[in-house]
């Protein structure tokens, strides 16, 4: 773009700016905390948020498919997570191997906890239009699309939808159409009917595969779909595939700006309606009315969704991926608010990024297309923030995040992990639990990390209050030892590394520095201190890996520190799968106990 033409950009832009009010329709919310990414880091350099607990619910096998979802496909993505009745549902859909090619259907899986979920089962099937009915030009397949997963009627039932489309494009004209089925308390699925067809096309029940949902014979799941469709901001999520030329939708938005709505309700009653590529608007009578969407300027994000809502302590958080490549969504934040208008307090939600093992058209890097539970459905007990999303769009994910989310500490840490039932959460510890690489209190109520995924790692996080000069001590056993190394790493607030003890085939080593050995089957007491750029160990002092100002994070790991993929790997250049991806390797088992902090 010539220098001209981006001058003229900017003096657009600049009235918009210039009038724009925090808490207005020029600005609907504003993040004020100025923290910005760290490309260069998977976790942005920013701080956790303490005691997140990033689970694996699907792992993409493709030459196992019994390992997985039972069809060996590996582009999941779009994941939708409610609860209902007691049980968590999260649906997700899937295809072969790329973005937008047939054939496509969806999944869904359930779990009592969140924390240990069920084998997928099919939702929606492949799309298998009736006799005679051939697919218009240009398109030539069917997929599925959705952005809304879930729906719980006011006469309890609850529904499960999904869309429609052609392949490669299903929005607008390659739409076919909506379509829901009941779930039951049982765990079985009722029939699928369509419950809205698109308005750009000509589709209905004479040339569709199922039947409209006005004639089931069921007189309660009428009354659900009829409730579904007149909640104007539960359908204000259907509109990227279909625009509603017959004005199905009271959002004015003329140049299809608005993509993956979500909204929540502020504390003073307006509805802020969020999309993709930073826009929102919104609306003082539920919908009904609209303000014109607009960009947030404070909000750095690029075509991944993000996801508002009120939280159960009474706050308000926006999650999202906050850096403008498209391809590199990384990492998962979280930000926070008292008012559901100013955000403050960024944090890591998820802030790994694992080797993405096979490869296909659009399937960006990183945790991506996060969601929660939508306003309206039931809330969970305890007091968490649950998330739903994809990693590299082929393995599914969920996080647990405790609130009031908190993303610092005082005091010592002193944590032994006798008072905790075996596999029940850790408290203030971040667990990443890959389905291979597991992290969980056992019977004798130690840490157990165990790890036979090649290409990831399990790990656990502690953030203690940050000083210049820290003692750390741990009581370590490797249990077992197959091909990962061990790796204990302190980093300072931002994750730079300040100290690395490897373990590996019965050698230490601290910062590179050989410091000693150690026995499979033996405990052994690690005592670090740190202070002054230098790490002691035993009677051994070596220089610090990078300066920083302060420890504030204990960082367990099943596997090398990995900073790859990065922002300049490719991303659709062709590649096999990764090398006995889909084969387990002899596992690596690590206990840790009496963790102190001072």
């Amino acid at each position: 773009m010539k220098m001209r033409q981006l001058w003229m950009l900017a003096l657009t832009c600049m009235p918009a700016l210039a009038s724009a009010q925090t808490g207005t329709a020029n600005e609907p919310v504003s993040y004020i905390g100025g923290e910005i990414c760290n490309p260069r880091l998977h976790d942005g350099g920013f701080r956790y948020a303490i005691g997140t607990e990033n689970i694996q619910v699907m792992r993409a096998n493709r030459s196992h498919p019994e390992e997985a979802e039972g069809y060996g496909w590996t582009y999941n993505h779009a994941a939708n997570i409610t609860y209902w009745r007691g049980k968590f549902y999260l649906e997700y859909l899937s295809n072969p191997i790329d973005e937008q090619q047939p054939p496509g259907q969806t999944l869904l899986v359930t779990s009592a906890d969140g924390r240990n979920w069920s084998r997928p089962i099919v939702a929606f099937p492949p799309y298998k239009a009736p006799e005679g009915v051939t697919i218009p030009k240009p398109y030539y397949g069917y997929i599925m699309h959705q952005r809304m997963g879930f729906y719980t009627a006011p006469n309890g039932r609850l529904l499960v939808v999904a869309f429609y489309g052609h392949s490669y494009n299903p929005f607008k004209e390659g739409g076919i159409g909506r379509v829901a089925r009941e779930v039951k308390e049982d765990g079985t699925l009722g029939p699928i009917y369509f419950i809205r067809y698109s308005s750009h096309t000509s589709w209905n029940e004479t040339n569709t595969s199922y039947p409209f949902y006005t004639s089931s014979k069921d007189k309660g799941f009428k009354e659900a779909c009829k409730a579904l469709l007149n909640d104007k901001l539960k359908t204000l999520q259907w509109i990227d595939e279909d625009r509603g030329l017959d004005g199905f939708y009271h959002l004015k938005d003329s140049i299809n700006r608005v993509q993956a709505t979500s909204y929540f309700h502020r504390r003073d009653g307006k509805v802020v309606a969020l999309w993709k590529w930073s826009y929102a608007a919104l609306s003082a009578d539920e919908g009904e009315t609209w303000s014109t969407p607009v960009r947030v300027p404070s909000l750095i994000m690029a075509g991944g969704k993000q996801w508002g809502q009120r939280t159960a302590d009474g706050r308000w958080a926006i999650c999202y991926n906050p850096i403008e490549t498209q391809p590199y969504r990384y990492p998962l934040v979280a930000i926070t608010s008292d008012d559901g208008i100013t955000f403050d307090s960024i944090c890591v939600v998820h802030g790994e990024v694992p080797p993405r093992r096979f490869m296909g058209e659009n399937k960006d890097f990183g945790p991506c297309y996060v969601r929660g539970i939508t306003e309206g459905e039931t809330t969970p007990p305890g007091n968490d923030l649950w998330l739903a999303y994809t990693v590299n769009k082929e393995d599914v994910w969920v996080s647990r995040v405790p609130l009031p989310m908190k993303t610092t500490w005082s005091g010592e840490v002193d944590d032994n992990f006798d008072d905790l039932a075996p596999h029940a959460p850790v408290p203030h510890w971040n667990i990443y639990r890959p389905r291979w690489a597991e992290v969980y209190v056992n019977d004798s109520h130690q840490l157990c990390l165990t790890d036979s995924d090649r290409y990831d790692y399990a790990r656990a996080i502690r953030v203690f209050e940050a000083k210049s000069e820290v003692e750390i001590a741990l009581d370590v056993m490797v249990k077992e030892e197959g091909e990962a190394p061990f790796e204990i790493d302190v980093t300072d607030r931002h994750g730079e590394r300040i100290a690395c003890l490897h373990l590996s085939k019965g050698a230490m080593t601290l910062c590179g520095q050989p410091v000693g050995t150690y026995t499979c089957g033996q405990w052994q007491r690690i005592s670090l201190h740190l202070g002054n750029g230098q790490v002691t160990f035993g009677n051994q002092t070596v220089a610090a890996l990078h300066s920083a100002k302060a420890p504030e994070r204990l960082s367990l790991r099943t596997g090398d520190y990995r900073c790859l993929p990065d922002r300049q790997t490719p991303n659709q250049d062709p590649c096999p799968p990764l090398p006995g991806c889909d084969e387990r390797v002899a596992p690596t088992t690590i206990l840790i106990d009496n963790v102190k902090v001072k």
